[in-house]
C-alpha cells in the first residue's frame, strides 16, 4: 500500500492523524524504542527516524543538540538503518528516513534507496534537497516504490508550490511557519490561509509541522489539514519527564 493510499485509509477513521519524530540514537536506541512504544501505545500514525548530522540545518536547538550528542555517542548510518528494520518489524506505524542529503550523497544514491527500502521505510524527508538536484533520486525512489516528502513553506511563490507539487509523493510537509523547528506556532489565519495555499496545488494530504505541542494545536488543525507532525515537544516532553511524562503528553495530545 502506498503512502498516500496508507493516509487516506487512516482518515476513515481519523480527522486528523499524526506524525511523530525520534532522533536515532539520542539518548540511546534503547530510550528511542521506549518512546516508540509509548507512540505506538498512543496510536501515531507514522514515525520520523531522523538519521543524525552535524549540521541539520532546518532544526531548531533541541534537536541540533540531540543529533550532535547522538553523533558523539557514536551512531552510525550503519546503526540507524539496522534500528529502522527492528522498528517497522515491530511497529505497525509506517516509518520514514529524515535527514539531510549529505547522508545520502555519501552512500550513495542507488545504496541508500535500497537500503531504506529494506529497512522497511516508505519514504524520506531530505530538507536542504531542492528538487532541481533531486530528479536522479525521485526517479529511482520512483522505481523502488519509495516517497520523497516535498516541503511547502510560507515564503514559496504560487508558481514555486506549482512546482514543489508536480514533484511530490505520498503527502506533502506544510511548514507552519519561517525559521527552524522547535519554537511554538501560533494557530490562526496565517497557517489556516497557507494550508488553502497548498491545498490548491495538490490532492495529496497535507501535513502541518513546525511549532505543533498540544491540544489547542490539533484541535485547530481538524478540519484544515490531513496530519499533525510533531516532533520537538514531544521531546521535551521525555527530556522533562521520563516515559511518563511522553505518555501523558502524547495522550492528551491525541485525545484532543
Amino acid at each position: 500500500m502506498g503512502l498516500q493510499s496508507y493516509i487516506e485509509q487512516r482518515k476513515a477513521d481519523k480527522s486528523l492523524l499524526v506524525m511523530a519524530h525520534v532522533v536515532c540514537g539520542y539518548p540511546s536506541f534503547e530510550a528511542n524504542m521506549a518512546e516508540l512504544e509509548i507512540m505506538a501505545e498512543a496510536g501515531v500514525d507514522l514515525v520520523e527516524l531522523q538519521f543524525p548530522f552535524s549540521e541539520p540545518s532546518a532544526d531548531g536547538p533541541l534537536f541540533v543538540r540531540a543529533n550532535e550528542m547522538s553523533l558523539q555517542n557514536g551512531t552510525t548510518v550503519n546503526d540507524c538503518f539496522e534500528f529502522m528494520a527492528a522498528v517497522t518489524a515491530r511497529f505497525p506505524f509506517k516509518v520514514l528516513m529524515m535527514g539531510y542529503y549529505n547522508t545520502v550523497f555519501k552512500l550513495g544514491e542507488e545504496q541508500f534507496l535500497r537500503r531504506l527500502k529494506a529497512a522497511g521505510g516508505v519514504g524520506y524527508i531530505l530538507p536542504d534537497l531542492p528538487i532541481e538536484e533531486a530528479g536522479s533520486l525521485h526517479a529511482l525512489s520512483a522505481e523502488l516504490g519509495l516517497e520523497p516528502i516535498i516541503l511547502m513553506t510560507p515564503t514559496n511563490s504560487d508558481e514555486r508550490l506549482a512546482q514543489l507539487a508536480a514533484a511530490a509523493r505520498g503527502f506533502v510537509y506544510v511548514v507552519a511557519r519561517k525559521g527552524v523547528t522547535g519554537s511554538k506556532t501560533q494557530m490562526g489565519d496565517d497557517v489556516a490561509a497557507l494550508v488553502a495555499r497548498c491545498r490548491a496545488h495538490t490532492d495529496l494530504p497535507l501535513g502541518v509541522g513546525f511549532g505543533i505541542s498540544d491540544r489547542s494545536d490539533m484541535e485547530y488543525l481538524r478540519g484544515h489539514a490531513d496530519m499533525a507532525i510533531v516532533g520537538t515537544a514531544a521531546l521535551r516532553a521525555w527530556e522533562q519527564g521520563g516515559a511518563e511524562q511522553l505518555r501523558q503528553f502524547f495522550s492528551d495530545l491525541v485525545a484532543a
